[in-house]
């Protein structure tokens, strides 16, 4: 997630540059070929302000969609956050003080849950972005996913103890079992009357809340924004910016009849057919960076100082001394 007021146009002109000097050797090389006597390969651009409408309404439906899914994991952590939060001081009261062992013991479970699924919602997926050059370049000097400079096993070992940790371990979806643990150990206090039923149900309820949290940032995750739509937008838009460059020569030819740029003006071509075709490749570009939420990228819901601040509010709410560092913006980006 960006903190600041806005990407700087440095940042953005780093993000873009491989991008666009391709598209100025696009618009460069019809250019060239009409003043070199191929006046033949000029096309009308009417069919070109067509195809460039109905772009326009495809990107605007995709970057929609796309904010739509980013917005909806936002609110999902925002869920996660007033549950835990709920499950932490609901469970602390129920127990009280004379059972503070067993409290600490589910709080700990709660953070390695809370790890595990910020790690599995860090996997790679074969349709994510984060392999694409530009994406790469921005990462390198900018932020860390730390999720992938260590390991779940490290981070989770911390937090279990060491029959736990060896069972977690064991496990394909070792979020889902952390939190069947809960439920299991909240069972075993209704049974033993550490709890009564009215507390227990209480406390289940909070548990399925956190369950529907954990299946619907897994939806997001593990479902891509359907690859017909994504697949046709990215057809008409490399049709789009091939054209382009050839639709617009006469035009720019004739723009100088007559005055100072005759002969010279048909070299507008080359940045106006760039600026351009680099509008609309930029907003499609802006909509895939934030359609998988949970890739790693720049714009990501930031799960990792989410589930950091849970961590430090279940902590202090046990009077815990010294709290853990919140995670702090590099660059204006948190993960």
């Amino acid at each position: 997630m960006h903190t600041g007021r806005r990407y700087s146009p440095i940042e953005f002109f780093k993000w873009t540059l491989r991008d666009t000097l391709w598209l100025l050797l696009i618009a460069t090389v019809p250019t060239l070929l009409y003043v070199a006597g191929w006046r033949f390969i000029a096309i009308p651009w009417q069919p070109i302000a067509i195809l460039g409408t109905a772009l326009a309404f495809i990107v605007g439906f995709k970057n929609n969609a796309s904010y739509g899914r980013l917005w909806e994991a936002r609110q999902i952590y925002g869920a996660v956050i007033n549950n835990s939060r709920s499950f932490a001081y609901t469970l602390r009261d129920a127990l009280g003080p004379e059972h503070m062992n067993k409290v600490k013991l589910i709080y700990n479970r709660h953070y390695a849950w809370l790890t595990a699924l910020r790690f599995q919602l860090r996997e790679p997926r074969s349709w994510e972005n984060m392999q694409k050059h530009s994406n790469k370049d921005f990462l390198k000097g900018r932020y860390i996913v730390s999720e992938w400079n260590t390991k779940l096993e490290t981070e989770i070992r911390q937090y279990l103890s060491d029959d736990e940790y060896s069972y977690i371990l064991s496990k394909k979806n070792k979020a889902t079992q952390l939190i069947a643990l809960q439920s299991k150990m909240l069972d075993e206090l209704r049974k033993s009357d550490t709890i009564n039923n009215f507390q227990w149900k209480e406390l289940q309820d909070i548990i399925m809340k956190l369950t529907d949290d954990q299946g619907k940032a897994e939806r997001i995750k593990n479902f891509p924004y359907p690859r017909n739509f994504a697949s046709i937008t990215s057809y008409l838009l490399f049709i789009f910016i091939l054209l382009m460059p050839f639709g617009l020569l006469k035009e720019y030819e004739k723009l100088g009849d007559g005055t100072f740029l005759q002969g010279y003006s048909i070299w507008l071509n080359i940045p106006m057919s760039a600026i351009i075709t680099w509008a609309f490749h930029v907003l499609d570009t802006i909509g895939e960076s934030s359609v998988n939420p949970f890739e790693g990228g720049a714009n990501d819901v930031p799960v990792t100082q989410i589930s950091r601040m849970i961590e430090i509010d279940m902590r202090d709410m046990l009077n815990e001394n010294p709290l853990p560092d919140p995670v702090l913006p590099q660059n204006n980006i948190v993960l």
